[in-house]
């Protein structure tokens, strides 16, 4: 069957070069390459339990974007 791709112009200078590499045409080199990423399983949205851990946590008047003063805080607790 033909069709139309576009396709990331470094993936597929990757994809010519494999198929001079194995002397096949560039379609089957895609074709093998997707033939392999469908039979994996397809990624699920697996439940992620996230873990709270305790202590004093952010003092107040310090920002989360502000580096210098979560260092200082560190250093302090040690």
């Amino acid at each position: 069957m033909r069709t139309t791709l576009n396709l990331d112009d470094q993936l597929l200078d990757m994809a010519r070069h494999r198929a001079v590499e194995e002397k096949v045409p560039l379609a089957r080199v895609i074709e093998n390459a997707l033939r392999a990423s469908l039979s994996q399983p397809a990624a699920t949205n697996k439940k992620i339990r996230l873990v709270t851990a305790s202590g004093i946590g952010v003092q107040p008047g310090v920002g989360l974007d502000d580096g210098r003063a979560l260092l200082d805080i560190m250093d302090n607790l040690s």
